[in-house]
């Protein structure tokens, strides 16, 4: 008797063992977050969240970012392509290892771009980063803007 080889099933079942490994057990994961995130070299996450919004005028940017270097903090911002990259530092070396119990927090280098569903004036764009958040305020192109149209009677 032959048996046929289904790709899928197996996956499926290989994420459901791992899952177990790991003690995820039953849980749903989804998108930033896996049952591995927050392990070092595991899993990657977009980083940093977003929150993005925006009125007739403008975009607007806030990013969770806590514990950045903030001279290493650039914004950019190209036609509608917003970059925000930057370096969070690793611990200081005053915490010594034995006294360290965990370290779920990442360090290093990144870089995050955002397409808008229109371009910006980046002349004009502003940024301010206080409290772990950069708040970045993005005013659209006239053309990009909505107009009111006058509709003819009769």
């Amino acid at each position: 008797m032959t048996s046929r080889f289904d790709f899928f099933e197996n996956m499926a079942r290989m994420r459901r063992e791992l899952d177990h490994i790991l003690g995820a057990g039953g849980e749903a994961w989804s998108f930033p977050f896996s049952s591995v995130s927050f392990l070092p070299g595991r899993a990657s996450r977009a980083y940093p969240l977003m929150n993005i919004s925006e009125d007739k005028d403008n975009f607007y940017v806030d990013a969770l970012a806590p514990g950045l270097a903030t001279e290493t903090l650039n914004v950019s911002v190209s036609g509608d392509q917003l970059v925000i990259s930057g370096e969070k530092k690793p611990l200081p070396k005053s915490v010594k290892s034995e006294f360290l119990h965990r370290s779920e927090r990442s360090a290093g280098q990144f870089s995050r771009s955002l397409t808008l569903s229109a371009p910006v004036e980046g002349e004009r764009v502003e940024a301010s980063y206080a409290d772990g958040v950069l708040k970045v305020k993005l005013p659209k192109v006239e053309a990009a803007k909505p107009r009111q149209i006058q509709v003819a009677l009769g």
